[in-house]
């Protein structure tokens, strides 16, 4: 079983409460306003900030 894209409508960062978007290459959920890219594991996204990696903002 696949992540289920409609999911995308309810799910918000657990930070500040904005949209994620769903990096496919790296399975995992982006908020770009924290900067945070949250795991997608056994297609379960673990929306936990300590769990959640920094991305490098884009130049």
């Amino acid at each position: 079983m696949a992540f289920d894209i409609k999911l995308m409508d309810i799910l918000a960062c657990p930070v500040c409460k904005g949209k994620l978007e769903l990096d496919r290459e790296n399975n995992a959920l982006i908020c770009k306003f924290d900067r945070l890219a949250y795991p997608i594991e056994n297609d379960i996204p673990v929306l936990l900030e300590n769990e959640a990696r920094r991305i490098e903002q884009e130049s």
